[in-house]
Order: C-alpha cells, then sequence, then structure tokens
C-alpha cells in the first residue's frame, strides 16, 4: 500500500487549494503548490480558475490537461522542474500570459504545441533544461517576448525569427551543443594579400606615397622578424571549449 500511495503522490483538496493561495508584493492572487509532491494536475483547482498566478513547479506533474485554459486571467505560470513530455495544445488559449517557466522538464520540439504562437502578451518564456534540439521558427511571432532562456539543451542553431525579435533583451543559450566556429573557419593570414600587385619605380612616386611605401616595406620587414619560425599552433591549455554536453548538466540538475 505505502509503494502505491507513493506513486499517486500527495492529494489536493480544494481546501488545501484555498489556503494556498497568496497575495503577491503587487496585490495579485497567486496558487502556489510548489514542492508538494504531486504527481498529477488537482482538478480541484479549477474552481480557482480566477486566480492570476499558478505555481506548480518541483513537483512531479507529467502531464498539464487541456482545462489549463479555463485559467483566463492567468498571467503568471511556472511548471519548472517536473515531469512534463509535452504540453496541451489549450495552453495557446491563455491570452494574458507574461510569464512563463517550463525549465528542467523533459519537452522534446516534437511535443511542444504550435499554439505557443498564440500567446502574443508572452513576455518571459523558459524553456532551459529540457530536450529540445530545435525551435520552432513560429515563436517568433511571440513580438512582446524580451528574455528567452534555452540553455542546457541540444539545439544546434537559433532561428533568426526568434534570435531577431523586436524587443528581445536578453537570449540565454548556454550549454548548446553548437558547432565550434574554429573549425569552420579558415585560418587567419598575419599578412594581408591583395589579388592584383602594380610595379613602379621609386622615381615616379611622389613624396608621400614614396614615404608610405617605405612605411609599409618596414612594417612588414618587422612582422617577418617577429613570426616564430616554428609551425605548431599556440596552445592554450587552460582555455575552456565554448561547447559543453548538455545532457551531462540536465543528469546533474535533475
Amino acid at each position: 500500500k505505502g509503494k502505491g500511495k507513493g506513486q499517486k503522490g500527495k492529494r489536493i483538496t480544494l481546501k488545501t487549494a484555498k489556503n494556498s493561495i497568496r497575495i503577491t508584493f503587487d496585490g495579485r492572487r497567486r496558487l502556489d503548490l510548489s514542492k508538494m509532491g504531486i504527481t498529477t494536475f488537482p482538478k480541484c483547482i479549477l474552481k480557482l480558475d480566477d486566480v492570476d498566478e499558478l505555481d506548480l513547479s518541483r513537483n512531479m506533474l507529467k502531464k498539464i490537461p487541456d482545462s489549463i485554459q479555463r485559467f483566463q486571467k492567468l498571467r503568471w505560470l511556472d511548471l519548472h522542474s517536473n515531469q512534463l513530455e509535452e504540453l496541451p495544445e489549450g495552453i495557446g488559449m491563455l491570452q494574458n500570459l507574461a510569464y512563463l517557466n517550463l525549465s528542467n522538464n523533459k519537452l522534446t520540439t516534437k511535443n511542444l504545441p504550435v499554439e505557443l504562437n498564440l500567446l502574443k502578451n508572452l513576455r518571459t518564456l523558459n524553456l532551459g533544461l529540457n530536450r529540445l534540439d530545435n525551435i520552432p521558427t513560429t515563436l517568433g511571432a511571440l513580438k512582446e517576448l524580451k528574455e528567452v532562456s534555452l540553455f542546457d539543451n541540444f539545439l544546434t542553431a537559433i532561428p533568426t525569427s526568434v534570435a531577431k525579435l523586436p524587443k528581445l533583451k536578453k537570449l540565454n543559450v548556454k550549454r548548446n551543443p553548437f558547432p565550434d566556429p574554429t573549425q569552420e573557419e579558415e585560418p587567419v593570414d598575419s599578412i594581408k594579400r591583395t589579388e592584383t600587385l602594380y610595379l613602379v619605380q621609386e622615381k615616379d612616386l611622389c613624396c608621400s606615397c614614396l614615404k608610405m611605401c617605405q612605411d609599409e616595406r618596414d612594417k612588414l620587414n618587422k612582422l617577418k622578424n617577429t613570426i616564430p619560425s616554428s609551425s605548431k599552433k599556440p596552445n592554450f591549455p587552460s582555455l575552456l571549449t565554448p561547447n559543453s554536453t548538455a545532457k551531462e548538466n540536465q543528469e546533474q540538475w535533475r
């Protein structure tokens, strides 16, 4: 019996939910059910759908029902640190939502509903610490976004439509396996070269042009004398690689 009870998680009653409503510093009503050991979305809280904020973070939820759309006044929704593998299409009906935290879950690109692009008032979106290998270009429709967090995923590129959102001030894409730019770029030649070379005699140059050419020749000779003869590339043993394995970070967080 004990094992079965543990799998069901803590049962939230309407009375418990009502007692969990807090008033924020700016006067909004927040239903705080974080760190309650909840494994199933408590249907009783649908009777409290007039709250302004809903916190279900740090639980063990695997699914959010489509009925979440009944929280029409919701401006702030925190679902971070659960076991969510998908999101309901109804989340796109939360037209007043300004803050959405979905970090530290098990969301994949495939299970991100297209309806997310309906959240026209969304200003902060956190999708860090998930299993995303791509970002839908449709998120570029969220013109009010100011902060987007995509850290610790499996991303190899960020769509231009997202990176160039008109009001975007902060984009966190740390610890994603982006291609190393140093492997794609050609080695930088320390000596600038020209495609066409014109030869003239010194007597045909004016004084200023002659002086400029002599100065350039002196610089070139100086550069040749300072370039080391070794063909080995510089070694920086203490330099950290810009990419890390997002998977390892996720395991540590979980």
